[in-house]
């Protein structure tokens, strides 16, 4: 099975010794002083072709972490690019679907974060071997076959069932989403594992057109269908079953 792994963008830690000073070294932030704000850049095109010019540099080192299994590595020499194009995006290094490693850069379908993902997009390089790129979370091909992490639980994306009601009217589906292990989760992690799901099955842009109203439900209810009969439903709506993604 596949595991998914999604690398947030971190303000980088400052460090100092303990008593606060030391010749050459400032003294130690005060933990409760607010993270400043990033500034946002005027123009995507600009920030855009920075970050590519970043990638260009770092892609190398970037790629033998990824081979090497040290994927914080290879975080670490993004996370500050991908701030510069806007402090708000998110950005995930995975497996391709076409090529053997993705870079997901997302604004989470805010729109006011889509001017610089589009940017984004359209100055990357052309997808290759190695490498592909996308401006939101594209889906997986079998959710079915993902396991995620949860402390020290495994949960498999095969046990998640799903109510939907369609409007189709609108041409927007309404869920539930059911788990197994909902009712020994705590809140939180019932919420993430109530939305991934539905990221993974419909790619994240799919997702946020045309779900309206998502619900946790902690009891499995009656008429549910599987992630796979989900994506087929939503897809009729777009008239794209079985399209390309």
């Amino acid at each position: 099975m596949a595991n998914m792994r999604l690398f947030r963008r971190r303000p980088r830690q400052r460090t100092g010794n303990e008593s606060g000073t030391s010749e050459g070294v400032p003294d130690s932030p005060d933990p409760r002083t607010p993270w400043p704000e990033q500034p946002v850049p005027s123009d995507p095109e600009t920030a855009a072709a920075e970050f590519w010019r970043h990638w260009q540099d770092v892609l190398p080192d970037v790629s033998s972490a990824l081979g090497e299994g040290n994927p914080q590595a290879a975080e670490t020499l993004l996370c500050d690019a991908v701030a510069r194009v806007h402090p708000n995006l998110q950005f995930s290094l995975e497996r391709g679907r076409r090529a053997l490693y993705a870079l997901v850069i997302s604004g989470q379908e805010d729109p006011a974060l889509r001017p610089y993902t589009d940017a984004w997009k359209a100055a990357a390089p052309p997808d290759d071997a190695i490498w592909e790129y996308h401006d939101s979370v594209p889906p997986v091909p079998d959710p079915a076959g993902v396991t995620v992490n949860l402390g020290t639980r495994r949960l498999n994306f095969a046990d998640v069932r799903v109510v939907a009601q369609v409007d189709e009217d609108e041409g927007v589906v309404d869920v539930a989403v059911y788990h197994p292990e909902f009712p020994d989760l705590a809140e939180s992690e019932r919420t993430a594992l109530t939305f991934l799901p539905l990221d993974a099955t419909l790619g994240e842009r799919l997702a946020g057109e045309r779900l309206r109203r998502v619900e946790t439900a902690t009891v499995e209810p009656q008429g549910t269908i599987s992630l796979g009969e989900l994506r087929d439903l939503v897809r009729g709506l777009t008239g794209d079953v079985g399209g390309a993604d």
